[in-house]
């Protein structure tokens, strides 16, 4: 890392001071308790190191200090040290206690936490099986029903009646013309020039274009 290059985060911060001051910093491994004032001999070793600001190395002195870590180290009979690792004051036994209070608190904040994450995540389990479970009952693999009723892609297309061609315009061929509304069945009985005579099941023959005519389904 260049000497211009501002660190960015605590993180950073730390692991400069673990390889800057050895045998007061460390990552891994058992904490040493440092000695109490050890901000302003920080910021007098580094003064002339433009990469941490006051503001970061004093946050993330904290946040180091506040560490599980570090917490359990904080023990009476322990001796504090300085940036070379020298022996400083002896940890009292009211530092010892404010340490454990704050570990504690620590881990029930810690624990709260996963146990918030452990309820939202049941939550949305119960949510994924609950539209699963509905996408079962609701819906069909290709026809995806929606509250019992089946989706246009899921009805039967139905093809239309074919038109007459040439050959179907002969007598007794069965074919539908529509009169109204509806199609009706009817018969050719007669091929004309100026039209096709059919014979609907009613017994009426009426006289009607050929281009109106549709073959007739067999009945199943």
């Amino acid at each position: 890392m260049e000497s211009s290059q501002k660190f960015s985060n605590s993180k950073e911060v730390i692991a400069f001071l673990a390889e800057t001051f050895p045998n007061c910093f460390t990552l891994e491994g058992e904490a040493k308790p440092l000695k109490i004032g050890i901000f302003q001999d920080l910021a007098e070793r580094l003064a002339e190191d433009e990469r941490v600001s006051k503001t970061l190395l004093r946050s993330s002195l904290r946040h180091y200090t506040n560490s599980w870590r570090y917490l359990y180290s904080i023990k009476k009979g322990n001796f504090r040290v300085d940036l070379d690792g020298n022996q400083d004051a002896a940890i009292e036994e009211e530092h010892e206690e404010h340490a454990k209070k704050q570990l504690d608190e620590s881990k029930a904040k810690a624990a709260e936490k996963r146990k918030q994450a452990a309820q939202s995540n049941r939550k949305k389990d119960g949510r994924s099986s609950a539209a699963n479970s509905g996408d079962k009952a609701g819906k069909s693999p290709a026809g995806r029903y929606n509250n019992g009723t089946k989706s246009k892609n899921s009805r039967p297309i139905k093809t239309p009646p074919a038109k007459l061609s040439d050959a179907d315009l002969t007598v007794g061929t069965s074919v539908t013309v529509k009169l109204g509304k509806a199609p009706m069945h009817a018969v050719i009985t007669e091929v004309a020039k100026d039209g096709v005579h059919v014979q609907l099941d009613t017994g009426m023959v009426v006289k009607v274009n050929p281009q109106t005519l549709r073959l007739a389904r067999s009945k199943r």
